[in-house]
């Protein structure tokens, strides 16, 4: 995917796409001109008049219209106010840019599911990905996004069926396939828009033209091809196996919808569609009667209504207490079917239960594994709803399972079978989409093999023709394909892809239910093809023609997705130009459920593998480290976050929810908890940045809206330093092309030589996809170097002194450097407030003026740039101002007092003599003082040690306190003292002189040399402290 265009012909593409919006945007800015040069010659006869005046007044009258944005036509670059505003505002800032920004066609976004709006899971997602493809174009690559949505068959089909139940009272069988088809396509129209829209509002500057739906027509038909397919080459066929069902759904359902409860002991829970709580975890004992009057044998289960499917007694072959039952029956108590008692050493633990073992093939996995190793029947005795069918017998017919659980214990305690009850420690299966309990059952299904292709995805993972970003999830891709099972991928449901298979009953076959004779089942692409097959196959018979009512599981359309969005299985242009793609990036939870499966059928049906890298984000959580989940009421919404809302509103939304009205009022309790004030707005930006700041966390992300909010007030400090930039450089700076850093002051050789480590930190972390690197070190920088130190350092600069004229016009062309590059470095994470500030920057004359940051050049490291010295040199700087900011009284500390700094060498002393004016500046110290070792101590002074050749001092009112200047130069004293110890006790231990490298050596003696000096030091100072007192 990413194929680098050179400079040219990257310009000479966004000029053909933008022509006619240029054009437009041309004719608007004329007009705008036109009407500022007329607005300003209107004023300019008052203004002159009234200058003196307002000289007078220390105060110029502000126009509040000129801080207001002009109206901006969707689509076109924002049209800015002649004044920044004096406070940043996200929405101000996000409103104009937001189509502008994700209008560029310019790689395959994870197709959110249209199950209704995006959570802050897409929102990481969306994060991250629109930083790598905006970083990518920046870089002059041919970087492609594409957008799509998810049909999400069972989700969707959920939510849809519980609105209907909810404001109409139906059901989807009460209004039939077509119209409740109809009902869901209603939902995807609405939901599919709102997703967009909010995909735009997170700034995702994807490919608009090549959205996409995975029931659209292109997608329909790759999976319709890819099943025929798959079916022609053996590796799809339908058999009868046990899988997980849900009862409420009426559907299997895959490992991926369900959530296992952990119970220790015995737990009553609310189980959809019963009035009383259901007991679980508990083991019930219960005697079957052995025939020949042998006795009986005890059993124990789980779950006894199944029961009426028992087939077998299984017992261990080394158990003495049954040997002499081996090969003999049991009777069961309600229907007089024989159980054979058979060895099993593979199921039966001797120390579980009672040692004996019910066996019920249908609706137990391992119980069906034994069936086909004994050839055992399968009674299933459920329905497809859940209740007992004709197999429990006329006194159990037609009961709700969890029902007949009562109704059997209550029957086998008349019989004087039952034998008792105790607490057992237990998984349960609980549906994620309906909170039913899965059953397990057998029906006949779709599977595909997946031993072939899962060696194939084994092998591009093992060869590095792919590579798992963080590679600790290797491991797990390896043991779950080195074990995998065939896949079920039909469900029953009506949402979804229709199975491409039609069964053919014959006039004259005995059988006439659908799927009793699997030969008679026909795969085709249509049913025209169909009939062709089954005239062909059955030449002059009559017959009827059915397709299967099931659907496809979601998975397997989602895992054609990087084939079907360039056009598989027409060879079209974009499959051979963009397939394989670069990189995918998804959340590790689905790694096998999709990725795995994306690869697999990639490598087969696209004859390579789907995606070089693949980069796993961590999971979100709320801030208590929960799963966010609707009962909860923890989920939380992007937009909620970028826009804010009250905590009436966060409440409000939750009612038009599905919940139940106790998860709903749970829900609620929780919100209150978490949000008792709401949360506050703070914009996409901020939003992006906390996410993708959080990545270093390994697996789970614990989200906190605060941290999120600090960010939107940094968004400020970026603001705020843009306007200090506006004021300084003036209306008639014009930025130069190149700047010759050798004659700067030496604080502008500094911020460009830590800018330029930042920007090779920066993109070195985004190559190695190590996100939150690149996020902390653009931070720092941003923060700690540029705000905190360079702009305070330069402002004496610009106090119209000639003496500072050939600094100020350094530091204007500087400030310029640093702004335009930071901006660039920041803008594929934080898109809307860096093209509003960018915009403002003033561009060189010989400078051909972009349209927008993210096609201009992302940042690369300038060699000229570098300098060791200066950044050594600021380092002990810094260190001083940091020491003699602490001198200063709390009570007072923005008085400005008098300051010395001790000097022990004439390296030292030179150095901070070069940044003297900086040092006073940053510490704001009324003056600085440099003194050297033969000096006298300065008296009524706070002392601070730097290191050994550096101390600094800070003359205070009144009294010294001597207990505490005592007191920090103790704490200085153990804190290198510490050091000193560390040091020596490695130097010390065994090995070391052998081991370790002379130059290594010699660098630990310097260390601890100069630890000795400093320890000296301090026991001067202690000295001089005392002797002045």
């Amino acid at each position: 995917m990413e194929q680098p265009l050179d400079e040219k012909d990257l310009e000479r593409k966004l000029k053909k796409e933008h022509k006619a919006r240029e054009k437009e945007e041309k004719k608007l800015r004329a007009k705008q001109k036109e009407a500022a040069r007329l607005q300003a010659q209107a004023a300019s006869d008052g203004a002159r008049k009234s200058e003196k005046k307002q000289k007078k007044k220390g105060a110029i009258d502000e126009n509040p219209e000129d801080f207001v944005d002009p109206d901006t036509p969707t689509g076109q670059k924002k049209l800015l106010a002649s004044q920044m505003a004096k406070q940043y505002s996200p929405s101000a800032v996000e409103k104009s840019y937001a189509a502008f920004l994700t209008s560029v066609n310019h790689a395959v976004l994870p197709p959110p599911n249209v199950t209704g709006a995006l959570h802050i899971g897409h929102a990481i997602t969306v994060a991250i990905e629109d930083a790598m493809i905006r970083w990518r174009r920046m870089s002059g690559y041919n970087a492609l996004w594409v957008p799509g949505m998810d049909h999400a068959g069972i989700a969707t089909q959920v939510v849809v069926e519980r609105k209907l139940m909810r404001e109409r009272k139906l059901s989807r069988h009460d209004l039939g396939r077509e119209k409740f088809l109809s009902e869901v396509n209603n939902w995807k129209d609405q939901y599919g828009g709102t997703i967009l829209r909010q995909l735009r509002m997170l700034g995702a500057s994807l490919d608009w033209s090549r959205e996409c739906f995975t029931m659209d027509s292109r997608r329909s038909k790759a999976v319709t091809e890819a099943f025929v397919k798959l079916y022609k080459e053996g590796l799809i066929y339908r058999d009868i196996r046990i899988g997980h069902w849900d009862c409420t759904l009426r559907t299997a359902v895959s490992d991926i919808e369900v959530d296992y409860l952990e119970l220790k002991e015995e737990t009553l829970l609310v189980v959809p569609g019963y009035n009383i709580p259901v007991q679980f975890g508990v083991l019930i004992s219960f005697a079957y009667p052995l025939e020949e009057g042998l006795g009986e044998i005890i059993v124990a289960t789980t779950r006894i209504e199944t029961m009426f499917g028992d087939t077998a007694i299984a017992v261990h072959s080394q158990d003495e207490r049954y040997k002499h039952l081996h090969g003999k029956y049991a009777i069961h108590p309600f229907n007089g079917r024989k159980l054979e008692i058979i060895c099993d050493d593979e199921l039966v633990k001797t120390n579980f239960g009672t040692g004996a073992v019910k066996i019920t093939p249908a609706h137990d996995t391992e119980d069906f594994k034994a069936g086909k190793r004994h050839n055992l029947d399968f009674i299933n005795i459920f329905t497809d709803d859940g209740n007992i069918n004709e197999n429990g017998g006329s006194q159990f017919e037609g009961m709700p399972r969890f029902t007949a659980r009562a109704a059997v214990i209550d029957a086998l305690k008349a019989k004087g079978l039952y034998r008792g009850m105790k607490n057992n420690e237990m998984k349960l299966g609980r549906c994620s989409r309906t909170n039913d309990i899965v059953e397990p059952m057998i029906k006949p299904q779709w599977f595909v093999n997946c031993n072939t292709m899962a060696k194939a995805a084994l092998d591009a993972v093992k060869s590095k023709e792919i590579e798992i970003i963080p590679p600790q999830y290797e491991q797990d891709w390896y043991r779950w394909l080195e074990n995998i099972r065939d896949w079920c991928i039909s469900r029953q449901l009506w949402w979804g892809h229709r199975v491409p298979a039609w069964y053919v009953t014959l006039e004259d076959d005995e059988e006439k239910d659908m799927g009793s004779y699997i030969d008679h089942w026909i795969i085709a692409r249509n049913e025209n093809d169909a009939i062709l097959e089954a005239e062909e196959r059955y030449p002059g018979k009559k017959y009827q023609l059915d397709q299967d009512p099931d659907v496809l599981d979601t998975w397997f359309s989602s895992s054609l997705f990087p084939l079907s969005i360039f056009g598989w299985p027409d060879d079209t242009a974009d499959l051979s130009t963009f397939y394989p793609t670069s990189v995918l990036e998804t959340g590790l939870d689905i790694l096998f459920f999709w990725v795995a499966r994306m690869v697999m059928l990639g490598i087969l049906l696209g004859g390579d593998v789907p995606f070089q890298k693949i980069y796993l984000h961590p999971i979100i959580r709320d801030a208590h480290g929960r799963k966010m989940s609707k009962s909860l009421g923890n989920v939380i919404d992007p937009i909620d976050v970028i826009n804010g809302i009250t905590l009436e509103g966060l409440q409000k939304k939750l009612e038009q929810g599905n919940l139940d009205p106790d998860e709903l009022e749970k829900a609620k309790e929780g919100l209150k908890k978490d949000f008792p004030d709401g949360i506050p707005e703070c914009g996409t930006d901020a939003l992006r940045f906390a996410l993708i700041s959080y990545t270093s966390q390994s697996d789970k992300i614990n989200l906190d809206i605060k941290r999120v909010h600090g960010y939107r007030l940094w968004c400020n400090k970026l603001w705020n330093a843009i306007r200090f930039a506006m004021i300084k450089l003036g209306d008639q700076y014009t930025p130069q092309t190149t700047v010759v850093v050798d004659s700067m002051p030496p604080v502008c050789r500094w911020i460009l030589s830590v800018l330029n480590k930042s920007v090779g930190k920066t993109v070195s972390s985004l190559e190695a996809y190590k996100f939150s690197e690149a996020t902390s070190s653009i931070y720092s920088w941003w923060q700690y170097q540029l705000c905190d130190v360079f702009i305070e350092a330069i402002k004496p600069y610009f106090n119209d002194s000639q003496e500072f004229e050939a600094a100020r016009g350094a530091s204007r062309d500087t400030l310029w450097l640093c702004l335009n590059t930071g901006l660039r470095l920041l803008h594929p994470f934080m898109p809307y407030v860096t093209e509003e500030l960018w915009q403002r920057l003033p561009q060189p004359k010989e400078a051909c003026m972009k349209d927008s940051i993210m096609i201009s050049e992302y940042p690369s490291t300038v060699q000229e740039w570098e300098n060791d010295q200066v950044e050594n040199e600021m380092e002990i700087v810094l260190d001083a101002v940091s020491k003699l900011r602490s001198l200063r009284p709390p009570t007072d500390i923005h008085e400005r007092r008098p300051s010395f700094v001790l000097c022990r060498n004439l390296e030292i002393a030179a150095t901070v003599q070069c940044y003297q004016a900086q040092i006073a500046t940053l510490a704001s110290v009324s003056s600085l003082k440099i003194l050297i070792e033969d000096d006298p101590s300065p008296p009524g002074c706070a002392t601070n040690i730097v290191n050994k050749d550096l101390a600094v001092y800070l003359q205070l009112r009144g009294a010294l306190n001597t207990e505490v200047e005592h007191e920090k130069l103790r704490k200085r004293r153990e804190e290198v003292q510490k050091q000193h110890d560390t040091l020596s006790q490695k130097m010390n231990a065994s090995g070391y002189r052998e081991k370790a490298p002379q130059s290594k050596q010699d660098d630990d003696m310097k260390k601890i040399a100069s630890l000795l000096e400093e320890l000296e030091i301090i026991s001067e100072a202690e000295s001089k402290l005392d002797a002045n007192n």
